[in-house]
C-alpha cells in the first residue's frame, strides 16, 4: 500500500467519506495533505487533495464537511505563506480568488511539496501515481531508518587504534587459549586406542576362552595386567596433560578477558568522549530537530550496550569462530569423510542464523527508538515537573509513560518470539549433527576404517564445535543489539555542523566591535524568516530591535553569534566576514543574557565564572555587583558558594536573569547581546538591572530586544522589524514622531503598562 493510500485510510471518517463521494471514478489521487486549522484560525481537520485533473479542498465544520473541487486548467496559481508560526495557502485564478486555507508551519514543508506537484502538472509534467517519490508530502509518512548492518561494528575499530598493542596482546591470548583448548580431546585418542582398548579387547577374549577353570583364568588376567602395566603408567601422563591443559586455558581465558574488557571500557570511554564532544560542535539546528532524551539516550544506554558487547559478546565471539576453524581443521585431518558428513547441519544452521540476524534487525531499530522515547518524556516531565503539578497532570503523564514502556515491551515481544524460536531450533540441528557422527563412526570403526580412539576423540571434538556453534548463534541478538546502537552513535558522529569552522581561518583577537549586516536573508525550512536585511553598527553603539512576534529579531541576533550561517548577504565584524573566524575564537568576544536564564547544576560562583572559569572571587563579585545580583547573593545560607538547583530552580526568575547577566558581563565582551534580558524581572528589578546596564554598555557594541519599549529609549538607534524587514529605524522620539509601527507597538503596550506594571518575577 502506498503512503498516500495509508495517510488516506487514517483519516476521519466524515473527511474520507466527504472525499470519496466528491472524486469521480476516474479521478486519481496524486498527492493529499492534511490541514490542522480552520478558516477562522481553529484546530480542525481539513484536506487539499491534488489528482490527475483537478483540485479539491475538504474542510471539517460544524455541520459535517465542506468540498470545493476546481479543473487545475482553471488554478492559476497555488501558492504559500508562512510567517509568525501560520501557513496560509491560497489557489487564484488571473483575477479571483478560488480559496484560502491556514495551518501551523509544521505542515511547511507538505504544503510546498503540494505547490511544486501542481506547478509540474500544470507545465505539463506527467505525475506518476502516489508512492515512494510523493512520500514527503505526506504529513505523517516518516523517512524509513536504514536499517543497520554489522558491518557497521568494523568502524569501532577507529577508536581501537589507539589501544592497538593492547588489542594485539589479546589476539595472541585468544590463539594460546584456543590451541590449549583443543589438547584434551586430542589426548583422548592415544589414551583409548594405545591403553584402555587393547587391554579391554584382551580381558575380553580371555574371558571368553572355553574350557578353563577359574583358577587357569585368574592367573592369565593377573599376568595380562602385570603386561599391561607399563601402558597403564602412561595413563597419568595423559590425564596430567588434560589437566594442564585446561589449567593453562582457564589461565589464558582469565588473561584475555581481562585484558579485552580493559580494552572495551577505554573504547566506550573515547566513543562516549568523542560523541559528547562532536555533539558540541554540531549546530543549533541540530539541536532543535532532536529529543534531549533520545541525544541521552545515545551516549548513555547506547555506548553502555556496545561496551557489553566488546567486553563480552566480542571477546566470545572471537574465541568461538578460533575453535570453530581450529575443531574443523582437526576433524578433517582425523577422518575428513566423517567430518564432512557431521558437518552437513553447518551450512543450514548459517543460513538460519543470517535469516534471522535480518529480522531481528528491524525489531531492535524498533526497540531503541521505543526505549528513546521513553527517556525523552523523562528528560520533559523531571525538569518540568513543576509545570506538570501546576496543572494537576501527574496522571497524564504517568499515561504517557506506561504507554511508551508499553511499546518497548511490545517491540522486545515481537524480538523475542522469533528470538526463542531460532535458538532451540539450532540446538536441535546441532543434536542431529551429533547423531549423524555417531551413525558414520559407529559404521567406520566397523568397517575398520577408523579406530574407537579416533571416534571418541571425534566426538569430543564434534561436541565442542556443535557448543560453540550454538554459543554463536545465540550472539546474533547481541550483535545486533549492538549494531543497531552503534549506527545511532555514528549518525550523530557522521553528521557535519552547518556552521563549519574555516578553512583560512582569520583570528579575531580583540574585536573593536563594529557590526556590518550586508543584505542578508535567512530561511528556516521552507519559512523566509530574515528577507534582505542591511544594517550597520558603529563600535560602541547600541541598537534595539523592536517589532512584532515572528518579526525576526531573535533570528536576526543568532546569524551576529553565528548559531546559524546566513542564506544570503554576509555578517560582518570589523571589516570581516564572520565566516572566516575560528568559531570559538569569535563567540569570546560576545556576552549574552538570554531571554530565558539558564543555570547549571552547581554553586552560584561557578555559574556567573562559566565563560571564565579562572575568573578571581573578586572579580566574579564585581560582576554580580554590577548585575545588582550581589545583595540578595549575600541573604543566601552559603552566599556565593550556596548550590543552586538543576536549571536553577531554588532561584527566582529574576535572581536567575541577573546571575545570568553577571556572567555575560565578567567575561568582558566587546558585543553584548541582551535577547529580552529584562523580561522575567518585576519592574523594581528592571530599574536595578537598567542602571547596571546604563554603565556597563559604554564602549562596547551593543545589540538589544526587550520586552518593554520603554527599556530602549535610550538607545542610539531602534530598528523596527517586521516580516523580516527592516521597515523603520531612528531613535525613540523620531519613530514616534513618524507614526509607524513603532508608534503603534508603543502606545498599545502603554495602554497595556497599567496592567502587568504589578506583574513580573521576583
Amino acid at each position: 500500500m502506498s503512503a498516500t493510500s495509508d495517510v488516506f485510510s487514517r483519516l476521519p471518517d466524515a473527511l474520507r467519506q466527504a472525499l470519496v463521494d466528491s472524486l469521480a471514478a476516474a479521478d486519481t489521487v496524486v498527492a493529499l495533505v492534511v490541514l490542522d486549522l480552520d478558516q477562522d484560525l481553529r484546530f480542525r481537520d481539513g484536506l487539499i487533495v491534488l489528482t490527475r485533473s483537478r483540485l479539491v479542498a475538504v474542510q471539517s465544520t460544524d455541520a459535517g464537511a465542506k468540498v470545493q473541487g476546481w479543473p487545475l486548467a482553471e488554478v492559476d496559481l497555488l501558492r504559500c505563506e508562512d510567517r509568525g508560526g501560520l501557513g496560509t495557502l491560497e489557489a487564484t485564478t488571473k483575477d479571483a480568488l478560488l480559496g484560502r486555507w491556514h495551518y501551523t508551519v509544521g505542515l511547511a514543508k507538505q504544503v510546498a511539496v503540494l505547490v511544486d506537484l501542481v506547478s509540474q502538472a500544470k507545465a505539463g509534467v506527467r505525475l506518476d501515481e502516489a508512492g515512494a517519490a510523493l512520500e514527503p508530502e505526506i504529513p505523517e509518512a516518516v523517512a524509513p531508518e536504514t536499517p543497520p548492518k554489522v558491518g557497521v561494528l568494523f568502524k569501532l575499530l577507529r577508536f581501537a587504534r589507539p589501544h592497538i598493542a593492547t588489542l594485539i596482546f589479546g589476539v595472541l591470548l585468544s590463539l594460546a587459549t584456543t590451541a590449549a583448548g583443543l589438547v584434551p580431546p586430542y589426548l583422548t585418542w592415544p589414551l583409548v586406542d594405545d591403553v584402555l582398548a587393547p587391554y579391554q579387547n584382551e580381558v575380553r577374549e580371555l574371558r571368553a576362552a572355553p574350557e578353563q577353570s577359574d583358577s587357569a583364568r585368574a592367573t592369565k588376567l593377573e599376568a595380562l595386567r602385570h603386561e599391561h602395566h607399563e601402558p597403564f603408567a602412561r595413563v597419568p601422563w595423559y590425564l596430567g596433560g588434560m589437566l594442564a591443559a585446561a589449567l593453562l586455558a582457564w589461565v589464558l581465558a582469565w588473561a584475555q578477558g581481562w585484558v579485552l574488557a580493559r580494552l572495551s571500557e577505554r573504547v566506550s570511554a573515547d566513543l562516549r568522549n568523542t560523541t559528547y564532544a562532536h555533539l558540541h560542535k554540531l549546530s543549533l539546528d541540530y539541536f532543535s530537530a532532536k529529543r534531549t532524551g533520545d541525544l541521552v539516550a545515545r551516549i548513555s544506554s547506547d555506548t553502555d550496550r556496545i561496551c557489553n558487547f566488546l567486553s563480552d559478546t566480542l571477546m566470545d565471539f572471537a574465541t568461538d569462530i578460533l575453535m570453530i576453524a581450529g575443531t574443523a581443521v582437526m576433524l578433517f585431518a582425523m577422518d575428513p569423510v566423517l567430518a564432512l558428513a557431521t558437518l552437513t547441519t553447518f551450512p543450514l544452521v548459517a543460513w538460519l542464523t543470517l535469516y534471522t540476524r535480518n529480522r531481528l534487525t528491524h525489531g531492535f531499530l524498533h526497540g531503541s527508538r521505543a526505549w528513546a522515547d521513553m527517556t525523552s518524556i523523562l528528560a520533559d516531565t523531571i525538569p518540568g515537573v513543576r509545570v506538570v503539578k501546576a496543572f494537576a497532570q501527574e496522571q497524564r503523564e504517568i499515561e504517557r509513560f506506561r504507554a511508551a514502556n508499553d511499546r518497548i515491551v511490545a517491540a522486545n515481544d515481537r524480538v523475542n518470539r522469533l528470538w526463542t524460536f531460532f535458538w532451540p531450533l539450532v540446538a536441535l540441528l546441532n543434536q542431529i549433527g551429533l547423531l549423524v557422527a555417531w551413525a558414520l563412526g559407529a559404521w567406520r570403526v566397523f568397517d575398520q576404517r577408523i579406530t574407537v580412539g579416533v571416534l571418541t576423540a571425534f566426538l569430543a571434538y564434534i561436541a565442542r564445535f556443535y557448543t560453540r556453534l550454538e554459543s554463536m548463534t545465540r550472539m546474533a541478538g547481541n550483535t545486533q543489539r549492538a549494531a543497531a546502537s552503534a549506527q545511532r552513535i555514528f549518525d550523530v558522529l557522521d553528521r557535519t555542523p552547518s556552521v563549519p569552522e574555516p578553512a583560512h581561518p582569520v583570528h579575531p583577537e580583540k574585536l573593536a566591535g563594529a557590526i556590518a549586516i550586508n543584505g542578508v536573508s535567512f530561511r528556516f525550512g521552507n519559512r523566509q524568516v530574515i528577507d534582505g536585511v542591511s544594517l550597520d553598527i558603529k563600535p560602541g553603539e547600541m541598537i534595539g530591535l523592536v517589532g512584532p512576534t515572528g518579526a525576526g529579531k531573535s533570528t536576526l541576533l543568532n546569524l551576529v553569534c553565528r548559531f546559524y550561517d546566513v542564506s544570503d548577504g554576509a555578517v560582518v565584524v570589523d571589516g570581516t566576514d564572520i565566516r572566516s573566524f575560528p568559531v570559538a575564537e569569535y563567540r569570546r568576544n560576545i556576552g549574552m543574557v538570554l531571554q530565558d536564564p539558564f543555570l547549571f547544576y552547581g554553586t552560584i560562583a561557578d555559574n556567573i565564572a562559566y565563560g571564565r572559569p579562572s575568573a578571581s572571587r573578586e572579580e566574579i563579585i564585581a560582576a554580580a555587583k554590577a548585575a545588582r545580583a550581589h545583595e540578595f547573593i549575600l541573604q543566601l545560607e552559603d552566599g556565593y558558594d550556596s548550590i543552586v538547583g538543576e536549571r536553577g530552580q531554588t532561584l527566582s526568575g529574576g535572581e536567575r536573569q541577573r546571575i545570568s547577566i553577571a556572567r555575560a558581563l565578567l567575561i568582558d565582551p566587546r558585543i553584548l547581546i541582551l535577547d529580552e534580558a529584562t523580561s522575567s524581572v518585576d519592574t523594581q528589578t528592571e530599574r536595578q538591572i537598567q542602571e547596571a546596564l546604563d554603565n556597563l554598555i559604554r564602549g562596547r557594541t551593543t545589540i538589544a530586544i526587550a520586552h518593554r519599549l520603554s527599556t530602549l529609549r535610550h538607545a542610539d538607534r531602534l530598528v523596527v522589524l517586521a516580516r523580516g524587514r527592516i521597515v523603520e529605524m531612528g531613535t525613540h522620539e523620531e519613530l514616534l514622531a513618524n507614526g509607524g509601527v513603532y508608534k503603534w507597538l508603543y502606545e498599545a503596550q502603554a495602554r497595556m503598562e497599567p496592567r502587568t506594571e504589578t506583574g513580573g518575577a521576583g
